[in-house]
């Protein structure tokens, strides 16, 4: 396959590395795309505004099939069916104007991968251009990468290849191949390369990591994991600290590195007030997915919906102010896992010994929260492995035995935030106020949290403080905060009970199970 792919990249219909400016002018020309009044590129996606996760597939190959965690998530396909595909998506490009971006994923030059984006839609190869890290060194040679292919506009019988749907998001190791087509989501190209330093990392003792990082004034470097709705864009956006990274990153025995060289922010109830950072960043050379466009004056109307919820904007890292460019950071002082729990029983923060923090790395806890979703009529506990279970294709605990090392050698201090609800329950309760979580975050980062005493909670075993500067003293600990005492350990041991129940499926220690 890759020596076809070379006979066609040697066409005159190729166009290599174009510029923001070229890329931009062909998207408005050819795609129906357009600029908004800030300067961003605007497209629809049309029927798929977010990832299709039934539609990602593993090619079932020597290399990897011993090792991959297969499960409804991490689905095999066959070399054969993965060859018939092959053929359909070469032949399909035959011939045809497309556009290659040549860059690497990861900004540590140890652990980079060299990376080909072929597209045939310009306004994706500008967001390939924005996300990864483009080859200053016009020397490199970029035929031993990893190849992306995306034809969103092919069309296929999915029945003959022994797929899902008429979108597919199919990986060959063998081939360093990923195949994408059906689908004009963008953060299909994203994610699908962060899948595969996922894949690739852990075998060089780099723990890959779903997370954003940032650096303080003193150097040190926080990470924050968590789930869609915590706060983790929010919270990791402090103007004290400048930012590493927003999404993807790998922890190596020097420090930490961005995978990306831009970001893909969900824009949705975007504001200057709130998220100053990211609002300001959505200018020229920038791509705006899905957000709905005044018909007269071309500004974004952010809080719009009609497409999507997942209203998206993708920008090159140098947009946000003081971003650190070269993607790189010392070791780790703190880590912060984030979870914003409906039931309103977490503490707002407590401090995780190693074998507390390989349990909630492992669970990767949340609520998915009533109206999110169809069908949902109250708030669920929700799991997702390593904050990011989709894109992690080796079993958890291989993830988490990383990270449990890399505490111990380095003495790092992790912390669980809940950024839900206190007071009871979802409808019932308040959302913790967000002055109140960014003084514990803060608190946590610049050592005050070291100083205080602790007390445990005696159900989760959790240490929490017992005070913290800014934030009222009853609030730290969630039984305080309920008026009806029964009800708050009856949700509390059901919350309990969902996290052992979900742990069961992982084979790891008595020790970090006791830890729960």
């Amino acid at each position: 396959m890759n020596s076809n792919i070379e006979n066609i990249l040697e066409s005159k219909n190729v166009k290599f590395n174009l510029n923001e400016d070229e890329l931009i002018n062909i998207a408005i020309e050819k795609e129906n795309a357009m600029l908004a009044s800030n300067g961003a590129l605007s497209i629809n996606t049309g029927k798929y505004t977010g990832r299709s996760p039934h539609d990602r597939f593993i090619v079932k190959e020597d290399l990897v099939k011993n090792n991959i965690n297969w499960n409804s998530q991490n689905k095999p396909i066959s070399k054969e069916d993965f060859d018939k595909l092959s053929k359909t998506v070469i032949d399909y490009i035959e011939n045809k104007e497309l556009y290659v971006f040549e860059g690497f994923v990861g900004s540590d030059q140890k652990y980079r991968m060299p990376l080909r984006v072929i597209n045939e839609l310009s306004s994706q190869n500008l967001f390939a251009k924005q996300m990864f890290i483009e080859n200053m060194d016009k020397d490199n040679d970029f035929k031993n990468n990893f190849t992306v292919i995306a034809v969103p506009n092919l069309k296929i019988d999915p029945e003959h290849y022994n797929l899902n749907s008429e979108a597919f998001i199919v990986i060959s190791f063998e081939k360093r191949v990923v195949l994408i087509g059906g689908t004009k989501y963008s953060g299909e190209i994203k994610k699908s390369m962060f899948t595969v330093m996922n894949y690739l990392l852990p075998f060089e003792n780099v723990l890959p990591m779903h997370c954003s990082a940032n650096r303080g004034q003193n150097g040190d470097v926080a990470l924050f994991f968590g789930l869609s709705g915590t706060g983790k864009t929010t919270l990791s956006a402090d103007n004290d600290r400048k930012l590493i990274g927003d999404d993807e990153h790998g922890f190596t025995e020097n420090g930490v590195f961005n995978f990306e060289g831009g970001c893909y922010a969900k824009c949705i109830d975007l504001s200057e007030e709130k998220e100053p950072q990211i609002y300001n960043a959505i200018r020229k050379g920038s791509i705006i997915e899905n957000v709905v466009l005044d018909e007269n004056t071309k500004d974004p109307s952010y809080s719009d919906n009609r497409y999507t919820e997942n209203t998206r904007a993708a920008f090159p890292i140098t947009h946000i102010e003081d971003a650190i460019l070269d993607g790189k950071g010392e070791i780790p002082k703190n880590i912060i896992f984030l979870t914003a729990d409906a039931t309103g029983v977490l503490p707002p923060i407590s401090k995780l010994t190693k074998e507390q923090a390989m349990y909630h790395f492992m669970s990767g806890y949340t609520s998915k929260l009533a109206g999110t979703e169809r069908g949902i009529k109250e708030p669920m506990a929700t799991f997702s492995a390593c904050f990011g279970e989709p894109f992690m294709l080796l079993e958890p605990q291989v993830y988490a035995k990383l990270l449990g090392e890399k505490i111990e050698k380095y003495n790092l201090n992790v912390f669980l935030v809940n950024t839900g609800w206190t007071g009871g329950e979802y409808g019932v309760g308040n959302r913790i106020n967000l002055k109140y979580t960014r003084n514990m975050v803060r608190a946590a980062l610049n050592g005050e949290l070291e100083k205080v005493d602790y007390i445990k909670d005696s159900i989760f075993n959790l240490s929490m403080p017992v005070k913290c500067n800014g934030v009222p003293e009853e609030i730290l600990n969630p039984i305080n905060t309920w008026d009806d005492k029964e009800r708050y350990y009856e949700k509390a041991n059901e919350l309990a009970q969902n996290f052992k129940e979900n742990f069961k499926k992982f084979n790891i220690n008595e020790e970090i199970i006791l830890a729960s």
